[in-house]
């Protein structure tokens, strides 16, 4: 270990990566309850449930990648995405059925941009 990593400890690395990568603004959301329609005598798709809007940053990859499995067990990610989400450790971690959008970001051109 060098001089200049000794003592650096998870939060401070977590505070270092907040600060320098994470500097997108995200929302994850689900879909929410369906509503009932006494007009039509359907369901409509209820309001979408917010699961965590801050600190976030959407990358682009062309590698799969392994990943920490929520039971703590390593899997290779199956996903055919091409971009991955980073958010703070105390940020929930997104399932694959929940939805991303990018709200602030320095380019404009992502913001509105949303994955699944």
């Amino acid at each position: 270990m060098s001089a200049s990593t000794e003592g650096l400890t998870m939060g401070a690395v977590s505070a270092i990566v907040e600060r320098k990568i994470l500097t997108d603004k995200i929302r994850i959301y689900r879909p929410g309850e369906p509503v009932f329609d006494p007009d039509t005598g359907q369901y409509k798709p209820g309001l979408p449930v917010t699961v965590y809007e801050g600190q976030g940053a959407i990358f682009p990859t062309r590698e799969r990648s392994a990943v920490l499995h929520i039971a703590g067990q390593a899997y290779v990610d199956d996903t055919p995405s091409r971009y991955r989400l980073l958010t703070p450790l105390s940020a929930p971690v997104a399932s694959r059925e929940e939805t991303v959008t990018i709200v602030e970001a320095e380019d404009e051109s992502a913001i509105g941009r949303t994955w699944r």
